[in-house]
């Protein structure tokens, strides 16, 4: 690649993000998920739309969608709230495991027997399809006014069915047998150990050292967060975990841990998020061939009819039996479980692994999930008002920040009283310290508190004093000459720097 390549190519992202950006205006009013619009825009600049390009390496497409998968992940964890999740994590992490066990079964069947595909595709795409996407359920349901089980429940299926699914389709679309159930059930248990271990020690250890160690500009903690999310999924992968589960649990454990700077990791998160979506729904849409879909669209209607109508309720149902939900939030949960780009990256697997109709696979895929988006994305905020599950709009959170003082223009000093100093006795009041200036806070053997004006500072305390900039160093020559002269320096014998005059 040339300078002159490279201008043509970063002319063209650019644009493809703009345009991107552009159309989440009308996805919000439309109510439908901006993948679609996405995915349109790759279509749109492919090799049958006005672009005439032609991209059709799958395993490109893959590791981009991987990379993309794991931020999208780490932005969904970090915004996910642990008070909200706690109650419902049984639920979801059942709904997790046995919904997708449930869902594979019901529509593999129903893809062999109604469409005619041999056993191993109806396998993959009843895997492929069973998974809901995480970027679709958070980008729509954030957006509807749901109780806050309903959310939870959701959200946490989401980050936790792609375990498995990815588990199951790589099994399916391996050469050789299917192994034995009981042995991908092994697995399967092994490496959502494994993932979720690694997750919460590297979201842990993340945490407690961003609040340990201070990092000399706040535009490094977002950089830190985002490394630690990736860390935990490399970690998790290499270990034979799962690097999904392990990304999304170390990301929720940061997103719960009130570090520094805490808005602006936020939308930093949020930014990655939208530019790995962007990125990632255009390239599976210029890989998609709008011209060889003709022959798959009734099977992908079939199939997702199976899938929609039969399986995901009755995986819902099987899965909440036991945590006694109302039948209103099960309908909404059977109907919300919305799938995106995920089950088009995970249909690129059979296709790098030379399944033999890995192709039609994919367009199959490719055509439920458009079709069936675009069904289920508008009508939920509907079909919640319908089951009387909507509610009125809530109080947002304040976003409250431990902002840098060099931001706001100012200095934290941080001030130790030496034996012999003769600050021992001095008020607060009597420092006398210039305006723009206050002490806050007093440490003093080992406990801290805001202080009175009234008081009295002892050898062995530490201050921390807050000052402007343009009063610093007046404050610290007033500081130092109450040291050495006392509360009377500067009006007998001793100058402003503690001098004697």
């Amino acid at each position: 690649m040339t300078v002159h390549h490279l201008n043509q190519l970063l002319l063209a992202c650019s644009l493809v993000l703009l345009v991107a950006v552009a159309a989440v205006r009308i996805s919000s009013r439309s109510g439908l998920p901006s993948l679609l619009v996405y995915l349109g825009i790759g279509v749109v600049i492919g090799q049958d739309g006005l672009g005439h390009v032609h991209f059709s390496n799958a395993e490109l497409t893959q590791i981009i969608g991987y990379a993309a998968l794991v931020v999208i992940l780490a932005e969904g964890g970090l915004g996910t709230k642990w008070k909200e999740i706690r109650p419902v994590l049984p639920a979801a992490s059942v709904l997790a495991l046995v919904g997708v066990a449930v869902s594979v079964g019901i529509t593999a069947a129903g893809a062999h027997y109604l469409s005619g595909l041999d056993w191993r595709q109806s396998l993959i795409i009843g895997a492929v399809v069973s998974s809901t996407d995480a970027a679709a359920v958070f980008s729509v349901l954030r957006r509807i006014p749901l109780p806050a089980r309903v959310t939870g429940t959701l959200e946490a299926e989401s980050g936790f069915n792609d375990a498995p699914v990815v588990i199951l389709v790589v099994a399916f679309s391996s050469a050789g047998p299917v192994e034995h159930w009981y042995v991908l059930v092994g697995e399967i248990a092994l490496e959502l150990a494994i993932g979720a271990a690694i997750g919460l020690a590297v979201g842990w250890l993340g945490s407690w050292g961003l609040k340990h160690v201070a990092l000399p500009a706040s535009g490094l903690y977002p950089i830190a967060v985002m490394a630690i999310a990736v860390t935990a999924y490399a970690a998790g992968a290499l270990a034979h975990g799962s690097g999904f589960l392990a990304v999304y649990l170390a990301s929720m454990v940061l997103g719960n841990a009130k570090l520094p700077h805490w808005p602006a990791t936020r939308g930093f998160a949020e930014g990655l998020g939208w530019i790995a979506q962007i990125g990632m729904f255009v390239l599976l849409g210029l890989l998609v061939t709008p011209h060889e879909l003709g022959d798959d669209v009734l099977p992908a209607l079939v199939i997702g009819l199976v899938l929609t109508m039969v399986a995901r309720p009755l995986s819902v149902v099987a899965s909440l039996l036991p945590f006694r939900v109302p039948w209103q939030e099960q309908t909404l949960m059977s109907w919300a479980g919305l799938r995106g780009a995920v089950p088009i990256i995970l249909a690129t697997i059979p296709m790098v692994n030379g399944v033999t109709g890995s192709r039609r696979i994919f367009n199959i895929v490719f055509v439920l999930v458009v079709a069936y988006t675009l069904l289920q994305g508008p009508t939920l905020p509907w079909l919640a008002r319908t089951l009387r599950l909507g509610k009125g709009p809530e109080a947002a959170d304040l976003g409250i920040e431990a902002a840098p003082l060099e931001r706001l223009r100012g200095h934290l000093l941080s001030v130790a009283i030496p034996e012999g100093s003769r600050m021992h006795g001095v008020e607060i009041n009597e420092l006398r310290l210039p305006a723009g200036s206050a002490v806050t806070l007093v440490v003093r053997e080992g406990e801290s508190f805001v202080p009175l004006p009234t008081t009295a500072l002892r050898r062995g305390d530490e201050l921390l004093v807050v000052a402007t900039d343009p009063v610093r160093e007046a404050a610290e020559r007033r500081l130092r000459a109450v040291g050495r002269g006392g509360k009377l320096a500067g009006w007998l014998g001793t100058n402003d720097n503690g001098e004697s005059l």
